[in-house]
């Protein structure tokens, strides 16, 4: 699934996103509510998708219960990252200083020294505030750019695009389309011979001495590496949420190891959101636009799991005794 949004250029877009609030949620009872879950029992005899989307409803349910929810503000009501605590109340004293110079009641030297010394103190907050983002650019690139992008007065609209009859499209929906047919084009899929199997059969070449079982320690250490300035992707689980739920792996430990088992992958495993993003050349060229996905984290955490058993069993020189691994494909 492709989603696309495009941004009116030159607009003031009033934001209805609603966002996560970190500062009251009650990650304590957020556990006790997921323990309080029979999972064994839940996901018992079930496949990979209804187990998936027994965790998912119970994960979400929680989180609406513990995580409260708040508008996130538009560019305009929003605080500058550098604003320290000093900032406002000197200020706040530089705008009652004129008021007196004004009337007479303070002289020209103590409103031209209180200026200096708010237009320092700024200068001085904008710098440190840059120089740490710069440091942390490897663990928070999201909010490196975030910074770069709230200098943009306006931010770009997807412009004109061509289509296969090389004619000029201006409808948002129309460029969707145009989009979403045209970045899974550039991608080739190849059937391997596991693709023609039935799940019956797969699950009885992939038997259990074939590979190590996902076990839960696995999970909660993989979980606890997650990167929680990443945003969620179309399942609705955050990663700040599921870091500080790692101690609850045991569903997620679960429903790896039937994946892994049967080759099986959810649904919200294969989404992804995708923002269109221009490198160079022409705009009306699809060719010049770069997919920028937005996958879900458990897929992630998934993956890794799989690519660290892999290089594992290949380092030990177990690669050409464990034929289930040959055969694991990354999804996508």
């Amino acid at each position: 699934m492709v989603e696309l949004r495009m941004l009116h250029g030159g607009s003031k877009a009033v934001s209805r996103t609603r966002i996560l609030n970190f500062q009251g949620a009650k990650f304590g009872l957020f556990k006790d509510l997921l323990r309080g879950i029979p999972w064994v029992r839940a996901l018992e005899e079930k496949g990979v998708q209804e187990s998936w989307s027994i965790f998912k409803n119970h994960f979400l349910q929680a989180q609406d219960q513990c995580i409260p929810m708040n508008k996130k503000s538009g560019k305009g009501g929003r605080r500058p990252a550098w604003i320290s605590k000093e900032i406002p109340e000197n200020l706040k004293w530089k705008k009652e200083i004129y008021g007196m110079w004004k009337k007479g009641q303070a002289t020209w030297e103590d409103c031209r020294n209180i200026v200096r010394v708010c237009r320092d103190m700024t200068r001085k907050a904008k710098a440190l505030l840059e120089l740490r983002l710069a440091k942390d650019i490897k663990d928070n690139k999201k909010g490196f750019y975030k910074y770069i992008s709230s200098k943009r007065n306006i931010r770009e609209n997807v412009g004109l695009l061509l289509n296969k009859m090389g004619v000029l499209v201006m409808e948002d929906t129309e460029k969707t389309e145009l989009l979403n047919a045209f970045f899974p084009s550039v991608f080739t899929e190849e059937d391997g011979p596991q693709e023609s199997q039935t799940l019956e059969v797969r699950e009885e070449s992939w038997r259990k001495e074939d590979f190590p079982l996902v076990i839960k320690g696995w999970v909660t250490d993989q979980v606890r590496d997650v990167n929680t300035h990443k945003s969620k992707g179309s399942d609705g689980v955050h990663p700040r949420v599921l870091r500080e739920l790692a101690d609850v792996a045991k569903p997620l430990s679960t429903i790896f190891e039937k994946s892994w088992r049967t080759g099986e992958v959810p649904d919200d495993w294969r989404k992804a959101n995708i923002t269109p993003t221009f490198k160079k050349g022409k705009k009306e060229d699809l060719g010049n636009y770069q997919p920028i996905s937005l996958t879900c984290i458990p897929g992630k955490v998934m993956e890794q799991i799989i690519l660290k058993v892999i290089i594992k069993h290949a380092k030990e020189g177990h690669w050409e005794q464990c034929p289930s691994l040959n055969e694991t494909r990354v999804f996508c």
